[in-house]
């Protein structure tokens, strides 16, 4: 580890005079009842206080020669190793270098640390607000203001410059900066940020630019930081991680041997003037077993080789130019200094439009540091031409598999090579005058030539036969591609799956599961949180993830989720949405989970209704959702619904009234001809939006384990589960609807309203699907616009529960168990009731009506 000075602090003075009544020293005393505070000064000059065991010292130094700070450091260590400075954005002119007995450290009439130029005016302060009596110098290395009770009122450890010591927690607004340069302690341009959102830490320079992160946090240690797993040096501990109150920290082991544990953030060489950015800034990891150095590649420190510099070998840090550029500053190069970067070799002779450009392929660069990006769906060729005729097109990035063209305006930063570098970044090409095209490229070019006519040779005719054919093929493709391509593909971006890999910090964050795949948490370039679902079997998968980014990019709804982008490329299918913070509704359905209020749930009721009304009867295919159910019902900020996933929709073209299933809903939620096989319609979605509606009142799910207190089994030896819709159906119709409504609204709840939601979700699930209503007359008769009438009792709920281990619904002598209906294998059938009609008879002139009993 490189010193940050060159210069010896001063010396210890171990005892100075202590004329008041304030402790300045680890040994504390109280100010006396009968003692007023006055301003004192507690260092002068090159006078320093010790902690107990003197492992730290705190006084003036100067690491420059002219510059004076208040900091704290190791006594025993040499040459010194600072851990703390006070007065880092403002320090003391010091003219002569050596002259110490012009600063002071002060305590002030108003208990405040302060520290005092030659001329008696304060350039730095402690933030306390009540007064303080005591000062100590922990051996910790924390040094702290007390009131005369003890009580801490200031530490150090709450303002961490570049030094992470035991004991001291980091949170998102205290974080490590480092130093400018080893003999300047003001701050710097690199920072270690705690982003609780992640469960992480960044490095950023300049408080933009993130190029190394930690990883997740495991519950032990950071993903990318295993050496946090050797239990016998440090206890880390993570408090409250994910949210805005996380905070961090570790301690030392009781018992190892201790020495100078300490975690640092600072620039191993110097960075030059400008910041930018000839320095390689790590988190220096200092213990027990040696030093640690993060990140170890210094071809991922932003710019290490400049503006269009080719970082050539990561451990020697070795820098080249593109082909066609040369070095802005040939001296500074040749000594090792690759901060100034690159040139075009024709910048000042040829005229931007006359220029005769073509692109160089490049390893890949860690980001871009230019103006702006622009995206379209080219081909390469296209691409290339699109970027051409820009004279402020630097180069572009294309993906030969999604067709993704990405043309870059600005500069180049962190272009490596991948021969060397070994990360497998993505490939980039980089615009260059045309004879600037690196003899490397040609050789490598013709080589290939030469063994590709000697191959075509001796297969002439086939070869070019396959050839030609190929060829056209191509073409054909290619002219189709970039027609499509010159068209805006809707309102959706096409992401990389490289991207959403770092949109989703390697998919670490996730957050359920849905019929094709998982869906994880991830955060956009400008803040937006977005869900990003992989699909985990493309294979079959693929023909329904079309389907789904052609339909759904065209869906606006205010109750329906909308897809903001997709990647498709290789295997990879990828859906992004937006994000829902509240969660799905299955969350507010758990007996130890939040409580919505009454109007929230009528709100989600009326919501989801309108929403699948939508895609049953206002979209120009009318789209069948098949897994309508709580956990596809998504709560956004304003409590508003969000019908979600439509992995398993099917499309249904108005020449059609049905579509064969071809895959199965969620157990409970599935219609009864849907069981049998039969084709479905969106009826089949009536019926599952029927018994979410009877969750969602109920406060509970549909199946659940029986209570303990019930008996858990009959006889014994039958197993159980309790089935809610049954029991509830029959309250309904009885219209003893409170015993349904959740205990935990009480009377909290608009009867009225009550009455209609639970007589429309027995509606919904009646076993005849012409019985059923419509979605669209769900939602009037939710709204008050038609009323309802009391519904027949559903005969075939038992069919919900085939093949389930259900057979059977076990009554009382009344015909229906008291609390709530219980399933068994040795249960007998049941009969709830007679089936009728669900519309009152009316006339062709009126509107049919669900008109309630009264």
């Amino acid at each position: 580890m490189s010193s940050k000075a060159n210069s010896q602090p001063p010396q210890r003075e171990r005892h100075l005079p202590n004329s008041s009544g304030f402790s300045f020293s680890s040994k504390r005393s109280l100010f006396q009842d009968d003692e007023l505070l006055s301003t004192k000064v507690l260092i002068r000059g090159n006078s320093t206080i010790s902690s107990e065991n003197n492992t730290f010292d705190l006084g003036f130094f100067s690491p420059n020669g002219k510059d004076c700070f208040l900091g704290i450091w190791y006594s025993s260590i040499s040459p010194p190793t600072y851990i703390w400075v006070a007065n880092r954005e403002r320090p003391i002119r010091n003219n002569n270098g050596t002259d110490y007995s012009s600063p002071t450290l002060e305590i002030t009439a108003t208990g405040r640390l302060a520290v005092k130029d030659s001329g008696n005016s304060i350039v730095w302060q402690s933030a306390n607000v009540d007064v303080a009596t005591e000062l100590v110098l922990f051996e910790s290395g924390n040094l702290a203001l007390l009131n005369p009770k003890g009580t801490v009122l200031w530490q150090s450890f709450d303002y961490p410059t570049d030094t992470w010591l035991s004991g001291m927690n980091l949170t998102t607004s205290k974080g490590l900066t480092s130093w400018r340069s080893s003999s300047d302690p003001s701050p710097g341009f690199y920072s270690l940020q705690l982003r609780p959102d992640y469960g992480e830490f960044d490095l950023v320079f300049n408080n933009t630019e993130a190029y190394w992160s930690t990883g997740n946090w495991t519950g032990e240690a950071f993903a990318n930081v295993p050496e946090m797993m050797v239990p016998y040096i440090y206890r880390f501990h993570f408090d409250d991680p994910f949210k805005p109150t996380a905070s961090f920290g570790f301690t030392e082991i009781v018992g190892f041997p201790r020495k100078a544990s300490r975690q640092r953030l600072g620039p191993a060489i110097d960075p030059v003037p400008d910041g930018l950015f000839g320095s390689a800034p790590a988190v220096h990891v200092v213990g027990a077993d040696g030093e640690l150095e993060q990140p170890d590649n210094t071809c991922r420190v932003l710019g290490s080789c400049g503006k269009f510099g080719l970082c050539a070998n990561a451990s020697e840090r070795s820098c080249e130019c593109v082909s066609g550029f040369e070095p802005v500053n040939l001296l500074s190069w040749e000594s090792g200094d690759f901060s100034d970067g690159c040139r075009r070799l024709d910048d000042d002779d040829v005229v931007c439009g006359k220029r005769d450009d073509g692109f160089e392929e490049v390893g890949g660069f860690m980001r871009f540091a230019g103006e702006k990006v622009e995206r379209f769906n080219f081909s390469l060729d296209a691409c290339e031409r699109a970027c051409l005729e820009s004279c402020a097109c630097v180069g572009l990035y294309h993906n030969g598999k999604s067709n993704l063209c990405e043309l870059l305006f600005g500069s180049l930063l962190n272009l490596r090579n991948l021969s060397s570098d070994g990360s497998g970044a993505d490939l980039i090409y980089v615009r260059v005058p045309k004879g600037g095209v690196s003899n490397k490229k040609k050789r490598k070019a013709l080589n290939s030539l030469v063994l590709a006519a000697s191959i075509v040779g001796s297969i002439a005719v086939l070869g070019f036969l396959v050839l030609l054919v190929l060829f056209l093929v191509r073409r054909r493709r290619r002219r189709a591609v970039e027609e499509d391509g010159a068209l805006p593909i809707l309102t959706l971006k096409v992401f990389t799956y490289k991207e959403l890999h770092q949109v989703t910090r390697g998919f670490s964050e996730k957050l359920g599961h849905g019929g094709f795949g998982a869906v994880f948490r991830g955060k956009l370039s400008d803040s937006t949180l977005v869900a990003v679902k992989r699909l985990e079997r493309p294979g079959t998968g693929e023909k329904e993830f079309r389907a789904e980014v052609c339909t759904i990019g065209n869906i606006q709804h205010v109750n329906l989720v909308r897809l903001r982008g997709f990647c498709s490329e290789d295997s990879h299918r990828l859906l992004v949405y937006e994000y829902m913070p509240n969660g799905a509704l299955s969350l507010y359905l758990r007996k130890e989970g939040p409580n919505l209020s009454w109007d929230m749930r009528f709100g989600v009721a009326i919501g989801t209704a309108r929403g699948i009304a939508y895609l049953h009867e206002e979209c120009r295919d009318c789209i069948i959702h098949c897994d309508i159910k709580p956990e596809n019902i998504l709560i956004d900020s304003d409590y508003t619904p969000k019908l979600s996933d439509f992995g398993l929709a099917k499309l249904l073209g108005r020449d059609f009234s049905r579509v064969l299933a071809t895959m199965r809903g969620t157990w409970g939620y599935v219609a009864p001809e849907w069981i049998s096989g039969v084709a479905i319609t969106t009826k089949a979605d009536v019926y599952s939006y029927g018994m979410t509606l009877i969750e969602l009142i109920g406060g509970r799910r549909n199946v659940e384990a029986p209570p303990s207190a019930s008996g858990g089994r009959e006889g014994g030896a039958v197993p159980e589960k309790w089935f809610f819709p049954p029991w509830a159906a029959r309250q309904i119709i009885e219209g003893n609807i409170a015993a349904v409504i959740d205990h935990r609204l009480g009377s909290g709840y608009n009867v009225e309203e009550a009455q209609r939601v639970a007589l429309v979700a027995v509606w919904c699930i009646q076993d005849d699907e012409a019985v059923r209503p419509t979605m669209g007359m769900v939602v009037k008769m939710l709204e008050g616009v038609v009323e309802v009438t009391v519904p027949p009792a559903p005969k075939l709920l038992q069919a919900l529960v085939s093949g389930e281990s259900f057979h059977g619904v076990k009554v009382d002598s009344t015909g229906l168990s008291p609390n709530n209906q219980r399933l068994s294998n040795a249960g007998s059938e049941s009969s709830l009731g007679n089936a009728s009609s669900p519309v009152n008879d009316v006339n062709d002139t009126q509107p049919s009506s669900f008109v309630g009993q009264r």
